[in-house]
């Protein structure tokens, strides 16, 4: 059963519940006071405040019994633990990819293939941005450029591969600046920033041609790549009678190598790695490691924490599993949709997002209706969630300004095999209080900006009613970086 089934035919979880973790109820004004406490960031709320945690699917999913049974079956030899050699064996299996570096987490890739492809001066072309991608990026030397194609920054727009790449734009690119300061095309499989959008197989076709004329390598985000090959399945012709496990395959075959932090498709609440199939490349990506992570049969991880992924790989690819996780996905989304909450259109992977400037378009984009909005649903259930637009996207590092994206959103991020449908109804429920009272939410103003991905520590006050409306003080001038309060 997929999805688009889910939405008109009773269904369940395809698993039971073996152990529960207990989740503390808060009263309103204890979840007041812990987000004034929190300095009005979710990502500052300590998880006891939270009821319903819909921040990240990153680290956030439950793992199987066999899973658990893998942990008990680690290895945790210094040097040539021989669960990184079933970790590797998988990876070869289900990507493809012929050299592998653990890492501790999809950061550590980042990281490693940035220091050992970018030059200062070069230019990373991109299906839109993700925000620790793009620091690795810039601190290496190079300028991200957004090539995605131009459905994906309308929310509301109907395009089923909002994620696909804009070929036209990537080649003005080349034009302006010479494939020789390309190091990599950064391919991400259901576009984070985008709403969880994929790209098509037709579209990476074209994108693998062009890429292989020019002698540019193909680098994919391989973090929600099986959900990607879901919906390539679903939605796009030819594939409906191919396996995920399949379209899986074809997708890395098409490319040069990935990152991947596996604390997403992989089913795993830590662990990451790097993989290639150059092996030059991968020697490099093996010396830096030792220097930044671990052993290059390790980096980063625990013996025991490479046999779960290994496993979860295996149980990730399995259609019942997919069809659950993104399933469910949608169910929020069609009951946020009949109850006319704006959304992004079509809904995606992992995750539901709200249209915040659609939401409160009365608070200007430099007073952070997303932050705002993010804010006062964990007000009104204890439900936590991220806000992805102003404060992610960050300043513009020529101009000292808020960068203000197209999109405004706030994420609702479904950890996968955690919550039940009644959690869901529980959510949907939230958001449409806080809409009813929408017109009464002000803005915020950001009182704490660290220098790096200040979503995760920024801190904000709230807006008088007299300024909510027009840019906000900081839209300008860096906010003042000041001690965190106790």
């Amino acid at each position: 059963m997929n999805a688009e089934q889910h939405e008109h035919h009773a269904w369940a979880e395809p698993y039971k519940i073996k152990m529960v973790e207990p989740l503390r109820m808060t009263t309103r004004e204890e979840r007041e006071r812990a987000i004034w406490k929190a300095g009005y960031n979710t990502f500052l709320l300590r998880s006891e405040d939270v009821y319903i945690d819909l921040l990240t699917d990153s680290g956030t999913s439950a793992m199987s019994d066999r899973q658990w049974a893998g942990l008990m079956m680690g290895d945790e030899a210094y040097s040539g633990s021989r669960n990184f050699y079933h970790l590797q064996d998988a990876v070869r299996e289900f990507y493809g990819y012929q050299y592998l570096v653990p890492t501790h987490q999809g950061r550590g890739a980042e990281h490693l293939m940035s220091r050992i492809m970018i030059k200062p001066g070069d230019f990373v072309p991109g299906n839109m941005y993700f925000t620790t991608t793009r620091l690795h990026q810039e601190l290496a030397g190079g300028t991200f450029v957004d090539v995605i194609v131009d459905e994906a920054h309308e929310p509301s727009h109907p395009e089923p591969f909002k994620g696909n790449v804009d070929l036209r734009k990537l080649d003005g690119l080349v034009r302006k600046v010479g494939a020789e300061r390309i190091p990599y095309i950064s391919l991400e499989g259901c576009v984070n920033m985008a709403g969880g959008q994929p790209f098509s197989m037709a579209n990476l076709r074209e994108l693998n041609a062009y890429c292989a004329e020019h002698r540019i390598p193909i680098m994919l985000d391989a973090t929600r790549t099986i959900e990607n090959a879901w919906f390539i399945r679903q939605r796009e012709p030819g594939y409906a009678g191919k396996s995920v496990r399949e379209i899986l395959r074809e997708i890395c075959d098409l490319t040069d190598g990935c990152t991947m932090s596996a604390k997403k498709d992989l089913l795993v609440n830590i662990g990451g790695f790097f993989a290639c199939n150059d092996e030059q490349l991968f020697l490099k990506a093996q010396n830096m490691v030792v220097v930044y992570e671990g052993l290059h049969t390790y980096g980063g991880m625990a013996g025991r924490d490479m046999e779960a992924m290994a496993i979860g790989l295996r149980e990730a690819v399995e259609e019942d599993h997919q069809s659950a996780r993104i399933g469910q996905v949608h169910y929020l989304g069609r009951k946020l949709l009949d109850a006319g909450i704006p959304i992004v259109k079509p809904i995606g992977s992992h995750a539901v997002f709200l249209d915040a400037r659609a939401f409160l378009p009365h608070i200007d984009q430099d007073l952070y209706p997303a932050q705002t909005l993010a804010a006062e649903l964990y007000i009104e259930a204890g439900v936590r969630s991220m806000e992805r637009g102003n404060v992610s996207a960050g300043r513009d590092p020529e101009t000292g300004k808020n960068r203000r994206p197209k999109l405004e959103l706030v994420r609702l991020t479904l950890p996968r095999r955690v919550y039940t449908q009644a959690h869901m109804d529980v959510v949907a429920e939230a958001v449409c209080d806080v809409y009813a009272r929408r017109e009464e939410i002000r803005g915020l103003r950001m009182v704490f900006e660290p220098e790096y991905l200040r979503f995760f520590q920024a801190r904000f006050l709230p807006l008088q009613k007299e300024r909510n409306s027009g840019p906000g003080r900081d839209s300008g001038e860096r906010t003042k970086r000041i001690p965190v309060p106790a």
